[in-house]
C-alpha cells in the first residue's frame, strides 16, 4: 500500500488513479495515525514552499514523517513542491525545509527574458547513473514539468537526473530511502506510469 500525503497542495486523485493504473494500492490521507502505519510514501505538491511546510506542520505531519523516513527508513517519493520541500531551504520562502536532502530551491533566471518562467510542459531527463526509479526510462522518456523553482544539490551524489531548459538543472534526487522528482509522473502518461510502478516495486538497499 502507497500512502498519498494529503496536506491541502497536490494532485491527490490523479495520483491516485495513475497508481491504480499501475497495479499500486494506494490511500490517500491527512491521518497521524495511516501514515504512521505506511510502508510507502508519496508527498506530492503544488504551489509554494512556505505554504506546504506550514500546512505540514499545522496538520502534525512533518513529525510523523520524519520518524517514517529518517527513522523507519520508509521508502518516499517527493514529487514537484514535495520534492523542493525535502530540501533545506528556498529561496521561494523563509521556513525551513523538512532537511533530508541537502540542497535549497532558486527560481530559473535568464538573460532579457530569453526562456519562459515557469517551465512548463513536457521534456527529457538525462539520467547520469542507472537507479531503479528510472528503470526501463534511460534511453526513451519525456515527463510533464510546471514549476519556476528548481532544486540545487549541495551533493552531487544526490542528483538523479538532470534535464535541459536553458542549462542543465537538477529534475530528480535520491539518498538511501528518500526520492524525488520535479516532474509530474501522475501526468506523465505511459513513462510516469512506468516511472510509478517503479517506485511501488523499489526496496532501497
Amino acid at each position: 500500500m502507497i500512502t498519498i500525503i494529503d496536506y491541502g497542495l497536490g494532485n491527490l486523485g490523479s495520483m491516485a488513479n495513475m497508481l491504480k493504473k499501475a497495479g499500486a494500492a494506494s490511500e490517500v490521507t491527512s491521518e497521524v495515525r495511516d501514515i504512521e502505519n505506511a510502508s510507502r510514501l508519496i508527498l506530492p505538491g503544488v504551489g509554494a514552499f512556505d505554504a506546504g511546510m506550514a500546512r505540514l506542520h499545522e496538520r502534525g505531519l512533518a513529525e510523523v514523517l520524519h520518524r517514517k523516513v529518517i527513522g523507519e527508513h520508509t521508502p518516499i517519493l517527493g514529487v514537484c513542491l514535495g520534492m523542493q520541500l525535502l530540501g533545506r531551504k528556498s529561496a521561494e520562502g523563509t521556513r525551513p525545509g523538512l532537511g533530508w536532502i541537502d540542497a535549497e530551491s532558486v527560481r530559473f533566471g535568464f538573460e532579457n527574458n530569453a526562456l519562459r518562467v515557469p517551465h512548463m510542459g513536457w521534456n527529457m531527463l538525462d539520467i547520469p547513473r542507472p537507479h531503479p526509479l528510472f528503470a526501463g526510462l534511460e534511453h526513451e522518456n519525456r515527463f510533464y514539468f510546471v514549476h519556476s523553482y528548481h532544486m540545487v544539490c549541495a551533493n552531487q551524489a544526490d542528483v538523479l537526473a538532470r534535464t535541459e531548459y536553458g542549462f542543465a538543472f537538477t529534475s530528480a534526487v535520491g539518498r538511501a530511502n528518500i526520492l524525488g522528482v520535479q516532474f509530474h509522473p501522475e501526468k506523465s502518461h505511459r513513462f510516469g506510469l512506468r516511472l510509478l510502478k517503479n517506485f511501488a516495486d523499489w526496496s532501497p538497499a
